[in-house]
């Protein structure tokens, strides 16, 4: 195997003339924004950050283009990108200034440089690997910023960062500017816009940091060159193993890459059905759907014994995992109140559903459907995925209803001996914030009690029509007056503190004095506005001072009607 020393730049050129492309059995650009600062800060400071894996080949047939734009090469000879296509894709997309594609859109990716940045490298804040069924493939679902966040948090870690993910609160900034300007524009052209001339004593300083950041185009990574001579079933092999010897790619990645060595064209086809079901409403993730072929070859969730099913398994287990799925998606939106798969604690939960649809040829009885709707709010608002390895639960799940014919009560008495209940209390809740499965319960409860705008009137709905009546969540009690008074933010950002209502009327509504803006709503919209939002009546608790009581008094009508819509 060859191996040539190149740097970024001359990588990105290869990218640029579609001399480097992509083999099918890698998936499409999944990096988060946060994923390439940190990727920027480790290249800024010259740290090591991997090296690349080519395979040559000519004429192959079985390569696709990454996910930013890249022109027709006349060369019959191309570079199919094997290890490095996150990296790669997300420097060529900064350097060139071009979106990359995310899904079914294009996005920039945009990534801020701070001017006066701490030289101390102790700062640097490392994002902690998501679990692989939460993990996002939208780069733009993440930031540098919670929406809990202090204005004090957000400066202070601002001091203490390199680089960050943009935010429009640095768009007047005097000392961040954006990376792709750096490798665009000139100093004068840069500075100028952060009104520094060369007579100013931060030009020199400025401008070092600049050239800095340009310095990353000579950054060498070392290239490894598989030759003309491996083929395409041991190019996979190649593939799979040094992407299971760390993290680099999801176990689902990599029996993905095994299937599309048996069956060309197979990425497509799935990657076409995870359209449709975006379409649906259900931004379904193809490991998911690779999983749930396992399952229906296979009987069981694990990918271990991927390599050594037979195409034509592979492809009839397909037409089950198509049918299956679309059941199971049916089933969310139209017998539970469920809108995306983001309101579910885990994606997990729709694979038991499609095996039952296929062991009972979508043949459901009312009892059926109706305890299965309550097996689907308690394992999402319970967690039964994440209490231990989700495989091993999955696959428990799986072997009760293969077992038993698709028995749902089994599936309940499952989440019984698990917890020990199906009902919640105020503990459950108390303390708990936006990322607690009960946050969703929450704003489902409120749905089912036909919870409505407090401005508008509109009945919330998660896919409301236009931007402006996207719902939200909302503090009761605004956070800024909370914080001001010294509450802890743990509670102010509390479950019981959340209302749903449209982004405008949030932005109306503000930081505004709770006593007076809650008065004026019943007002001018009804006790019923506050009522189907759980929201007690009693002025005394919407007063600041009153705050721990107005929480006691709320988490105990949310989880009121939380148990009433579970049962």
């Amino acid at each position: 195997m060859a191996k040539q020393d190149i740097s970024i730049e001359d990588l990105v050129g290869k990218i640029n003339r579609e001399e480097i492309v992509l083999p099918e059995m890698q998936r499409r650009y999944v990096w988060t924004s946060t994923k390439v600062r940190d990727l920027l800060d480790s290249l800024y400071r010259n740290y090591p950050s991997g090296t690349v894996l080519v395979w040559e080949t000519e004429g192959t047939g079985i390569s696709r283009n990454l996910d930013v734009q890249q022109d027709k090469s006349p060369l019959s000879t191309r570079l199919l990108l094997l290890d490095g296509q996150q990296r790669l894709t997300s420097l060529t997309a900064l350097l060139t200034g071009k979106p990359v594609k995310v899904k079914n859109s294009k996005k920039p990716i945009d990534i801020m440089f701070n001017l006066e940045h701490p030289e101390d490298i102790s700062v640097f804040d490392v994002i902690e690997d998501e679990d692989e069924d939460q993990i996002s493939e939208d780069m733009s679902d993440e930031g540098d910023f919670d929406d809990d966040d202090t204005d004090d948090e957000i400066q202070d870690y601002l001091k203490r960062m390199t680089f960050v993910v943009y935010s429009r609160a640095l768009e007047d900034s005097k000392t961040w500017i954006r990376v792709t300007d750096i490798f665009q524009q000139s100093d004068t052209q840069i500075l100028k816009k952060v009104g520094i001339n060369s007579d100013s004593s931060l030009w020199e300083k400025y401008s070092e940091r600049i050239q800095r950041v340009r310095g990353i185009k000579k950054y060498p990574y070392v290239m490894h060159i598989l030759g003309k001579e491996y083929d395409y079933n041991e190019v996979t092999e190649i593939f799979v193993r040094v992407n299971s010897s760390g993290v680099k790619l999801r176990s689902s990645d990599l029996a993905l890459a095994q299937i599309t060595a048996k069956w060309h064209g197979s990425l497509e086809i799935f990657e076409k059905f995870a359209n449709e079901a975006r379409e649906y409403g259900f931004d379904l993730d193809v490991g998911h759907i690779v999983r749930c072929l396992v399952i229906f070859a296979t009987g069981q969730s694990r990918f271990k014994t991927v390599s050594s099913i037979p195409l034509e398994k592979i492809k009839e287990a397909w037409e089950k995992t198509q049918s299956g799925i679309n059941y199971a998606l049916s089933f969310l939106k139209n017998n539970t109140l469920i809108e995306d798969l983001s309101q579910l604690s885990s994606a997990f939960v729709i694979l038991p559903l499609a095996v039952l649809s296929s062991i009972r040829d979508e043949k459901i009885s009312k009892s059926e459907q109706e305890a299965l709707v309550r097996w689907i709010y308690s394992a999402h608002s319970f967690g039964h995925y994440s209490r231990g390895s989700s495989e091993s639960i999955l696959d428990a799940d799986l072997s009760v209803l293969l077992k038993k014919n698709g028995d749902v009560k089994e599936l309940l008495e499952i989440l019984e001996r698990q917890f020990g209940r199906t009902t919640f209390n105020v503990g459950d809740i108390k303390g708990k914030g936006k990322r607690s499965p009960l946050f969703s319960m929450a704003f489902l409860s409120v749905k089912k009690n036909n919870g409505k705008d407090w401005i508008t009137g509109l009945v919330i709905n998660k896919n409301a029509k236009g931007k402006s009546h996207k719902i939200e969540f909302h503090h009761v009690i605004p956070k800024k007056l909370l914080s001001d008074a010294g509450f802890d933010k743990s509670e102010v950002n509390e479950i019981a503190n959340m209302a749903f209502i449209g982004g405008r009327t949030n932005r109306r509504i503000s930081a505004s004095n709770p006593e007076e803006y809650l008065e004026k709503i019943v007002a001018e919209q009804g006790e019923e506005a506050l009522t189907s939002q759980f929201v007690p009546l009693d002025r005394n608790l919407w007063k600041i001072e009153n705050y721990k009581q107005f929480l006691e008094a709320r988490r105990e009508l949310l989880i009121k009607h939380i148990n009433e819509f579970l049962k």
